[in-house]
Parts: structure tokens; sequence; C-alpha cells
């Protein structure tokens, strides 16, 4: 009885397993905030140490494409070289043979010069140090340079290249905290599958940029570049900024795009959206998807496509996950 009673300490709330206050969920916003900007803070850190790196690999969609358009214009010029240099020749031999005073000429003669001509041009030609004029106008040029125009642009575009790397390299901890407050307002048989979905979400969201690095860059970029020059009939030259912007923003776009499936899935165990509704309303998902996708992407089919197609695939993925998940649960309470 006079022994002073030790008092306890509180133990700190724990979001998942109570009733919390707006000020509480503030609070809990506040400081998950704090601890995902940190991650993505140490991610653009480690992003900034290898921004070289980085940077060849982001331009790797549009080399890519200058290289396929350069070996496309050397074929032609190859084919055109090779049939100029025949008409020549049998121009030359037709000529000959008019002549009464012109010698035979013998048939390994006239092939051996026709392929040394032709050899000796083709190289020419193709040697890409070769400044003179070509038979045909056509410049076979590596992919220009990224153009710099101002003088705080590349610093600019350095720092954003290493923000979205970073939040690639820190999804896993970003998305947790992310989950974890969303978690907060879930009821308790709903908190379960937020484990889960953490994973999931920074994978998807990993695969939704590189996808766009890997696939749709390329392809829109070639677009763009065809429409400048055939229709427009200008060459494209690209500042390294708007580049970096392009590539950054759709990267990011692509990234949240792939969180399709997991958006359905929590629609679908919160039991706001059931899987039926999902499916007689695919019609509209397919409209709104596309409209989504004109919004987000630049002006060109291509993008919109690229995007719009990988949408509705993991709208219907989503759709299948749900079932799947749905028929397991009335395995289980069906063998209870």
């Amino acid at each position: 009885m006079g022994k002073d009673k030790k008092k306890k300490k509180k133990k700190p709330q724990d979001p998942l397993n109570s009733t919390m206050s707006l000020g509480d969920h503030l609070e809990e916003l506040r400081a998950r905030l704090i601890l995902a900007i940190t991650g993505l803070l140490i991610g653009t850190g480690i992003s900034l140490v290898f921004g070289t790196q980085i940077i060849k690999f982001i331009e790797r969609p549009y080399t890519k494409v200058y290289k396929e358009r350069e070996a496309k214009l050397q074929e032609k010029d190859t084919q055109k070289t090779v049939t100029l240099i025949e008409d020549l020749l049998n121009d030359i031999h037709l000529k000959l043979a008019a002549d009464p005073n012109t010698q035979d000429i013998e048939p390994k003669t006239e092939e051996f010069v026709s392929k040394f001509c032709t050899e000796a041009f083709l190289a020419l030609f193709n040697d890409p140090n070769y400044t003179g004029i070509r038979p045909f106008g056509s410049q076979l040029t590596s992919a220009p340079p990224l153009q710099i125009l101002s003088p705080a642009a590349g610093i600019i575009s350095y720092i954003k290249i290493a923000l979205m790397t970073g939040l690639i390299l820190s999804s896993p901890w970003v998305f947790y905290h992310i989950w974890m407050f969303v978690a907060a307002g879930l009821y308790a048989h709903e908190r379960k599958y937020v484990h889960t979905a953490v994973p999931f979400s920074a994978a998807l969201f990993v695969t939704g940029a590189l996808f766009f690095i890997f696939v749709v860059a390329p392809l829109t970029l070639k677009f763009l570049v065809k429409f400048n020059e055939g229709v427009l009939g200008a060459r494209s030259n690209f500042t390294f900024a708007d580049y970096i912007s392009f590539v950054t923003m759709l990267m990011l776009v692509f990234g949240i795009a792939f969180q399709t499936p997991i958006a359905i899935f929590f629609l679908n165990r919160t039991g706001l959206v059931s899987i039926q509704a999902l499916r007689k309303s695919r019609k509209f998902v397919l409209l709104g998807i596309f409209v989504v996708a004109a919004m987000a992407t630049p002006p060109d089919v291509i993008s919109q496509v690229t995007l719009g197609i990988p949408l509705y695939f993991l709208f219907e993925l989503g759709i299948v996950l749900c079932s799947v998940i749905e028929r397991r649960r009335k395995s289980k309470e069906t063998a209870t």
C-alpha cells in the first residue's frame, strides 16, 4: 500500500488497430509524408551520384530511333547507288560496243570493274566521315545531340531525372507509407489487404515506368520524327529540357496508370463496386480510359494508344484478380 505504484507508459497508438479522430488522421498523414519524402530524398541522392549513367539510359529511345533512321537511309542509298553504277556501266558498255574501233573486253574484266566501282562508291558514301556530294542528297547522320538553350536548363533537367529515378528506387518505401495512411481509414477486415497491396503497387509502378522507356518512348519518338520530317519537312532537333520533361512526365503517368488493378481490387474489397458492376461498365470504362490517355499524354495517337491498351488490359486484370479472390472466399465459407 505504501509503495508508489509504478506508472505504466502509454504505448503509442497503432493506427491499424484503433479508431482515429480527424486530428489523429492529420498527424498520421504528416508522419507518413515525412517518412515517404525522406525515402524519396535518399533515393534522389543516390540517383544524383549515378546521374550520367541514368541520362544515357533515358536517352536510349532517342538514340535508338535515330540509329534505325540512319540504317534505313543507308539501305536506300546503297540500293540506289548500286542501280546507278550498274546503269552507268551498262551505258558505257553499250557505247563501247557500238564503236567499231573498240576491242572486245573480256567478261571477267567487266565483272571485276563493275564490282570494284560498286564497292568503292559504297565504301565512300557509307563512310560517316565523308562530307562530299552524295548521289541522292540524303544525309547519314547519327542522333543530333540534345541541345540546352538556357543556362539553368541542364541542371533543372538533371534534378528532374534524379527525382524520377529516386521515386522508382524508393517506391517500395514510399508506397508502403501511402498505403499505411490509407489503412488507417479502413475497417479491420479491410486492413489485411494493405500489406498484400504494397509490394504489388511498387512493382506495378516500376513496371509502368520501364514499359514507357522500353516500348512506348521509341514508338512515340519514331512517329513524331517521321511526322516532322515527312509531313512538315522539318528536321527534329530536340532540346535536352523538353526531352527530359517528356520522358519523366510520361514515366510518372505510366507508373501511376499501372496502379489500376490495385485500385479496382480495393474498390471491390471495400464493397464500393461489385464484380458484376465492373463487367457491365466495360464500354464506358474503355471510353473513359482513352479520354484519360488523351489528356495524360502528348497529342499523338501512338502515346494515347500505347497507354490506353495497357490500361484496359490492367482493368480486366483487376476484374480477374477480384473474381479469383471472391471464388476462394466462397470456397472457404462452404468448407467451414
